[in-house]
C-alpha cells in the first residue's frame, strides 16, 4: 500500500505549485509530509542526509560560477562589442539582424550557459536595431527567442550541470553529446532565417547601403578585440572539460576568472559591476540550489517507499514497447516544461526515467541529451513558453504576445526537426562522446 500512496507525492506536489507555492518549498513540505507518513521519525535523517549530499556535491559547485560568468559578460559590456563585432560581418547578408542574433546566441550560450540572461542580454541589444530596420515583428520575436533558448542545448548549460549529477551521468559526457545537437540547431535556425529572408525580403529589409561600410581591418581589428578574447574564454570553459583537462567545476571557475579579467582588459570593472554580478550570482545560485536540495528529496522519499518499483511495474503492465514508453516519457517532460522551470522538469521526471532507460535498454546519454531538446522546444512552445515571458519584458509594446506566438512557431518545427534526427540517429548524440578521449568528470 505505502509504493501507491508514494504515486500521490506528484498529483499533492503540482497542487502546491498551481496554488502558487515556491517550487522548492513545495518539494520539501511534500518530501517531509510523506516521509513522516510513511517512515516516521527515520524520515528526519533521510531528509537531512540529502541537505548534506547538496552541499557537499563539487559537481553543483560549478553552479554559481557559470551563473557568476554570465554576470559579468552582461554588466561589463563585454556581449555589447561581441555583438558589435558580430554585427559587421553579417549586416549584408539577407536576414543578417536575425543571423547575428542566433550567432550571438550561440556564442554567448557557449560561454555561459544561463538561458534567461542570454535572451534578455540579446533581445536588448538586437531588438532595437531589427525594429529600426523594419524586420517583422514575429521573425523578430521568434529569432531572440530561439537564439536566447540555446542556453539549453549549447553547453556548458546549467541545466545539464544539475542533470548530470542527478541520472548519474558524466557531465562531461553530457556536454560533448550535445554539441553536435546543438550546433545543427542553431544552423537550422540560421538556414530558417536566410531562407525567409531571401524568399520574402520585406520580412528582413537588408540593411540600407547608406550605412557607411566598415573596411576589411576595421572588421579584423574589432573582431580580434572582441570576438577572440570570447572564444578564448568558451575554450578555456568547454574546451578543457572535453578534453579531460579540468572537471566541470575547475573550468567554470576558470570562467569565472576570465570573465573578471576580461572586464579588466575591456577597462569595464567597476565596484558597480562586481556588486551587481555577486548579488545576481548569489539570488539565482540559492534559488536554483535550493531546488535541487528539494528535488533530491522528493526523489529520495519516493524511491524509499518504493515508488519506483510501483511505476516501473505499471508501465511494463500497459503492454506498451520500449520506444511508446520512451515517447511517454519525453511526451510528460514536454507537457511539464510549460508550467515548470527547467531545472524543477530535471529533478522531478529525470530520477523516475533514468531507471526506466536503463531497464529498456537505451542508452543514458542520448536519452539525456533528447530530453534536452524536448526541454528546449517546451521552453519556446506556448501558451505558456518560458522564453516568451522573458521576451515580453523587454520588448516595445508594438510588438504584441500574437506576434511572439507565431513568430516562434518555425523555431520549434526546427526544434523538432533536431529531435526526430537524434532519436533517429544515436551518434548524433553519441559520437563526440565516444571519441572523446580524457577521464568523465
Amino acid at each position: 500500500m505505502s509504493s501507491y500512496l508514494s504515486l500521490l507525492m506528484f498529483p499533492v506536489l503540482m497542487l502546491f505549485i498551481f496554488s502558487g507555492f515556491p517550487i522548492a518549498f513545495s518539494m520539501i513540505l511534500v518530501a517531509t509530509g510523506f516521509g513522516i507518513i510513511q517512515f516516521g521519525d527515520v524520515a528526519a535523517y533521510q531528509l537531512l542526509t540529502k541537505i548534506e549530499d547538496t552541499a557537499s556535491n563539487s559537481i553543483l559547485a560549478a553552479v554559481p560560477l557559470f551563473i557568476f560568468m554570465g554576470a559579468m559578460l552582461e554588466r561589463s559590456g563585454i556581449a555589447e562589442r561581441l555583438f558589435e563585432a558580430i554585427h559587421m560581418w553579417t549586416r549584408r547578408l539577407p536576414g543578417g539582424l536575425g543571423v547575428g542574433a542566433i550567432i550571438m546566441g550561440t556564442l554567448f550560450a557557449a560561454s555561459s550557459g544561463v538561458v534567461g540572461a542570454t535572451e534578455a542580454v540579446i533581445g536588448m541589444l538586437a531588438i532595437p536595431v531589427m525594429l529600426k530596420h523594419h524586420y517583422n515583428n514575429s521573425l523578430i520575436s521568434g529569432t531572440i527567442c530561439a537564439s536566447g533558448s540555446l542556453g539549453t542545448a549549447i553547453p556548458p548549460s546549467i541545466t545539464v550541470v544539475v542533470l548530470g549529477p542527478v541520472a548519474g551521468v558524466s557531465v562531461g559526457s553530457l556536454f560533448s553529446g550535445l554539441l553536435i545537437p546543438g550546433f545543427l540547431m542553431a544552423a537550422m535556425f540560421l538556414i530558417y532565417i536566410i531562407g525567409v529572408a531571401y524568399l520574402k525580403p520585406a520580412m528582413a529589409p537588408r540593411v540600407e547601403e547608406s550605412e557607411p561600410e566598415v573596411s576589411f581591418q576595421e572588421k579584423m581589428r574589432v573582431t580580434m578585440i572582441a570576438l577572440l578574447p570570447t572564444m578564448l574564454l568558451i575554450f578555456t570553459v568547454l574546451g578543457t572539460i572535453l578534453m579531460g583537462l579540468a572537471t566541470p567545476t575547475e573550468a567554470a571557475a576558470c570562467g569565472a576568472l576570465g570573465s573578471v579579467l576580461l572586464a579588466l582588459a575591456y577597462r569595464n570593472l567597476t565596484r558597480d559591476v562586481l556588486w551587481h554580478a555577486a548579488i545576481k550570482t548569489m539570488n539565482i545560485s540559492a534559488m536554483i540550489l535550493l531546488i535541487v536540495m528539494g528535488g533530491s528529496m522528493f526523489a529520495g522519499v519516493f524511491f524509499a517507499s518504493g515508488g519506483m518499483a510501483t511505476v516501473q511495474s505499471m508501465l511494463m503492465d500497459t503492454g506498451l514497447s520500449p520506444w511508446m514508453i520512451l515517447g511517454l516519457i519525453l511526451f510528460i517532460a514536454f507537457v511539464a516544461g510549460f508550467v515548470l522551470d527547467l531545472i524543477s522538469v530535471v529533478l522531478i521526471i529525470i530520477p523516475v526515467a533514468i531507471p526506466i532507460v536503463r531497464m529498456l535498454g537505451f542508452d543514458e546519454i542520448w536519452f539525456c541529451v533528447a530530453f534536452l531538446v524536448v526541454l528546449q522546444t517546451s521552453y519556446l512552445t506556448p501558451p505558456l513558453a518560458p522564453a516568451i515571458f522573458y521576451l515580453r519584458a523587454i520588448t516595445p509594446p508594438e510588438i504584441t504576445l500574437k506576434h511572439m506566438y507565431w513568430g516562434v512557431v518555425p523555431f520549434i518545427i526546427a526544434q523538432l526537426v533536431v529531435l526526430a534526427l537524434v532519436l533517429a540517429f544515436p551518434s548524433l548524440a553519441l559520437w563526440l562522446p565516444d571519441v572523446m578521449s580524457g577521464p568523465s568528470w
